[in-house]
This record gives structure tokens, C-alpha cells and sequence, in this order.
């Protein structure tokens, strides 16, 4: 049996996981951060990882603005009242302002996005939504990740962010192991992003037939983007939101395209319709 052996690797920016997130925030760190040393980590392989990694049938948020369709306080709006005030309006500002210059990038970079024949525009499924031929989505962003990182490493399970020495309160670096070989790796950083997956199987929805107690989101998202940055003393927000989007068969999602296309609806635990029951009552509540 093969040694384990000890990885040390140290870097300007760590990024942890290479789902859209990570590998997003790869190609950023690489344009705001020209000259520095960037290192993506991945549990599995970054170019089918994460819950995108099977593909989509459409991007969840599309402003328009450039039609003027929607603005970034319409979408604040939304989810504000969407989500009963629970919501960071400042954090959503900034996702909407900031969303159709991304999508004009994925564009450019090859990403089949349907568009309407007699106008033109991007295709719309919905208000927010548009939809797109999705199954090349993530290895399209993941070769932008390619390109703007030093080093990848694939199949690496960060388990724990390393804590600096002269200041108690800042991050580090991470450590972690190699899943194929065991290898135990530490990586020194002097910014460290933590886009790791979400958690899952939280709850189980009520799904039925071939998708009982099956969800949407890619079962192998463990928590880590929520455990890593708790362990770390990170103070965490928006916790209160969780959703638990049904698996159906042969589709690849978002789930919210879905019924919105089959025109569906959401039922409650009580069997409700309670998305057209309590509209006008959540709006009076923000």
C-alpha cells in the first residue's frame, strides 16, 4: 500500500469548490487580481461538478435591462415579497445588477440561449426566466475557470479552513484530502472564498412516483459551504430561506421553468395552493 503523503501548497487566493460558484469566482479572482497566484478546489472534477453539473433548460434570473424588462428594484421587489421580508435587499440588489452582464458573457463564450424568433431577445419562460440549451453549462464556465487559475485540483475534500496565526479572526488557508489517493493537502492563502455546495437532503419533499423523496439539487451538495465558514466563526446569513425543489423525471431543472412551462403549481403540507392563497396576504406583510 502506498505512502500518504503530505501536500503543501501556498497561493494569494484559495477558492473552495468548483461548482458555478467556484469556478464564477475563479474567473473574477483572475480578472480583478491580474498578477496574483489562484488555486481552485474541487471534491470531484470541475467540469461536471456541483448542482449544475448535468446542465439546465434556463437561467433562473434575467433582468433585461438592456429592453428594459425588468430593473434591479423590481427584482428586490419580488423577492422581497416573495420570501415575506425575510430577505437582504442589498445583497439581491446587487446579484440583479449585476446578472445580465453575466449572462451577456456566456453568451459570448458559446452557451445555446434560445431567443424569440420575432423579436429577437433572449426567450422568456415566465418574468425572470429564460431558457436555454443548457447541457454544455458547466464545462463552458469551468474552461473560463481553467484558463483563469494557476492550479485546479480536482477530487480534493476540504475539511477544515486553517485559521491565521497573527490575526484570530482571519482565514488562512484549508486543509484536505485527496479522495482517489488519500494524500493530505495544506494550502496557505492570503484570501480565502468559500463556495462550496449547499445541504440537500434537509428535508425530504413530496415527491411521488419515480421522484418520491428525491430533490432537485445534486445529492452529493453536503453542507460544506454552511459547515466550513460556522467552524471558522463566520457570521452567516439568510439562513432563515430554505426551499426543497421536487426531482421529476427526465428533466434536467430549474424546477421553477418547469411549472411554470406545464403551468403547475406549489402545494403546502396541508395540500394547499398556498401560493395563490396567501399572495395578498404576504404582500401586506412587506
Amino acid at each position: 500500500m502506498a505512502s500518504i503523503k503530505t501536500i503543501h501548497e501556498d497561493c494569494d487566493i484559495l477558492i473552495v469548490g468548483g461548482g458555478m460558484a467556484g469556478t464564477g469566482a475563479t474567473f473574477e479572482a483572475r480578472h480583478w487580481g491580474r498578477d496574483l497566484k489562484i488555486v481552485c478546489v474541487e471534491k470531484a472534477n470541475i467540469d461536471r461538478s456541483g448542482a449544475v453539473a448535468q446542465g439546465l433548460y434556463a437561467i433562473n434570473c434575467y433582468m433585461g435591462m438592456q429592453w428594459d424588462e425588468n430593473q434591479p428594484e423590481d427584482h428586490v421587489r419580488y423577492a422581497r415579497n416573495d420570501l415575506m421580508g425575510l430577505v437582504r435587499e442589498d445583497l439581491t440588489y446587487d446579484i440583479a445588477r449585476h446578472v445580465d452582464s453575466t449572462v451577456h458573457m456566456f453568451d459570448e463564450w458559446g452557451l445555446p440561449i434560445m431567443r424569440d424568433k420575432e423579436t429577437g431577445r433572449y426567450q422568456r419562460e415566465g418574468k425572470w426566466q429564460i431558457m436555454i440549451h443548457g447541457e454544455s453549462y458547466k464545462p463552458i464556465v469551468a474552461e473560463a475557470a481553467k484558463k483563469s487559475a494557476d492550479k485546479i485540483y480536482n477530487r480534493i475534500m476540504i475539511t477544515h479552513l486553517l485559521m491565521d496565526e497573527g490575526k484570530s479572526d482571519r482565514v488562512g488557508g484549508a486543509v484536505g484530502f485527496n479522495m482517489r489517493t488519500g494524500n493530505y493537502h495544506v494550502f496557505k492563502a492570503k484570501a480565502v472564498i468559500v463556495a462550496a455546495g449547499g445541504a440537500s437532503h434537509i428535508f425530504k419533499p413530496r415527491a411521488v412516483g419515480e421522484g418520491m423523496g428525491r430533490t432537485w439539487y445534486a445529492p452529493w451538495s453536503n453542507g460544506s459551504a454552511y459547515a466550513l465558514p460556522i467552524m471558522a466563526g463566520a457570521k452567516m446569513t439568510q439562513m432563515e430561506n430554505r426551499i426543497v425543489l421536487t426531482r421529476f423525471k427526465d428533466g434536467y431543472g430549474p424546477v421553477g421553468a418547469y411549472f411554470l412551462h406545464l403551468k403547475t403549481y406549489t402545494e403546502n403540507g396541508n395540500g394547499e395552493n398556498y401560493e395563490k392563497k396567501w399572495y395578498e396576504e404576504t404582500k401586506k406583510l412587506v
